[in-house]
């Protein structure tokens, strides 16, 4: 185990402390300034649409500067945002304005975070161990961290919400210490224009039919799975009946289930392989959107439908994040995973805003039998374009990329 490897997952745990308490604590204070449902999706519109704007230049950014800088440089806004947070907290002037601010910088900061993190993983693992760095790096961020963050972002909640921003700022700060010390490759700039470089991310992403399959299925998915969380806030509140601590709990049996999955998701891929794991991914996401939308209000049954909604996420996410590092030339990393993160979650803020819109209209209930409908389309994205056979094709184009480019570099040498 490389020292690079530790310290990224060091800088890991506490970047995620840092972003979990501020995503978790945001809606519960948006919740407390207004219950509309439109303005409450407000909340994970704003806070997503960084993902839509940024994206395609933070991955020029990525490859054109030591990745290890551009990480360091994210958790300090991080730090930035929770330390802005915590005085509003002390002065009691948190408003719903403030709160979709400060949702705004906090996914920027993640854009950023999340592009370099994956970007250098390549860098401090073997290609054979990518699918093992990544379940580890997801845990981090959505199991292990957030089966603490929650329940004790909405126990400090009670004491006030000036609170958990003090907790998201020491994070921060300790995550920015350790990212100095990961080793990292040097970046040879590029004399592009940063718009010639953005097309040629995207031109590797849109022109690979398997990585452009995936990206497509994650769109249409991602829409869903923004549109019913968020209005999850409600309807934990109002369907089941539940306050912040009650939220906390749901949001933590859903880190329960990428922990879960974490122990055995590298087996799965092993024995199912990368097309039939996401294949059978998508049918099981399909099926747990249409649960919360037919079951009673009965919290058990809606937390285990969490649970294996998390851990079916988890197959999903660490098969697309491998499959993008696998068939992608080191050069191009940083922009084809942003290209694909502004594409596949480009969609979000829509899908917030069509949450609100039918819950409004609709009822809460109806956003979730809109998401199950919706997810439908991602399933047959994935079973159409992520066969056996493409992910066969598709190495044996990376592999004789890879040789020519030994060649070349060879003959020129």
């Amino acid at each position: 185990m490389s020292r690079g490897w530790v310290r990224l997952q060091a800088a890991a745990v506490s970047g995620s402390v840092a972003e979990g308490v501020m995503l978790t604590t945001l809606p519960l204070v948006a919740v407390s300034i207004t219950t509309d449902p439109r303005e409450v999706s407000l909340v994970n519109i704003v806070g997503q649409s960084p993902w839509l704007l940024f994206s395609l230049f933070a991955g020029v950014l990525i490859d054109r500067v030591r990745r290890t800088t551009v990480l360091g440089f994210a958790y300090g806004v991080q730090a930035c945002a929770a330390a802005v947070f915590a005085v509003a907290g002390l002065m009691d002037a948190i408003n719903l304005p403030l709160v979709l601010v400060l949702a705004f910088v906090v996914t920027s900061a993640q854009v950023l975070g999340d592009g370099a993190s994956g970007a250098l993983v390549p860098e401090v693992v073997e290609p054979a161990e990518f699918a093992a760095a990544n379940t580890r790096l997801m845990l981090i961020d959505r199991g292990v961290v957030q089966f603490v963050v929650p329940p004790t972002a909405g126990f400090l909640v009670g004491f006030g919400f000036g609170m958990p921003p003090w907790l998201a700022l020491l994070a921060a700060l300790v995550a920015l210490l350790v990212s100095r010390g990961i080793p990292a490759r040097s970046v040879t700039p590029s004399r592009k224009h940063p718009l010639r470089d953005i097309a040629d991310g995207l031109k590797f992403l849109v022109g690979t039919p398997l990585l452009l399959s995936i990206t497509v299925a994650v769109a249409v998915g991602s829409f869903a799975a923004s549109a019913y969380m968020s209005m999850f806030v409600l309807y934990v509140h109002e369907i089941l009946g539940l306050g912040a601590v009650g939220y906390g709990v749901m949001m933590t049996c859903m880190a329960v289930g990428w922990v879960a999955s974490s122990f055995v998701v590298r087996r799965v891929v092993a024995r199912l392989g990368y097309a039939w794991s996401m294949r059978i991914s998508q049918v099981g996401m399909v099926t747990c959107h249409l649960l919360i939308a037919v079951l009673p209000p009965w919290p058990v049954a809606i937390a285990l439908v969490m649970f294996a909604d998390a851990a079916i996420v988890m197959v999903w996410n660490v098969c697309s994040q491998s499959s993008r590092q696998r068939f992608t030339p080191p050069g191009l990393l940083g922009r084809v995973l942003t290209s694909h993160r502004a594409l596949a979650w480009g969609l979000t803020p829509l899908g917030a805003l069509a949450g609100g819109l039918i819950a409004a209209g609709f009822g809460l209930r109806a956003v979730y039998v809109m998401a199950a409908v919706i997810q439908v389309g991602a399933l047959v994205v994935a079973w159409l374009g992520l066969s056996p056979r493409s992910f066969e094709k598709q190495q044996a184009d990376t592999d004789r990329r890879a040789a020519e480019d030994a060649a070349n570099a060879a003959q020129n040498a």
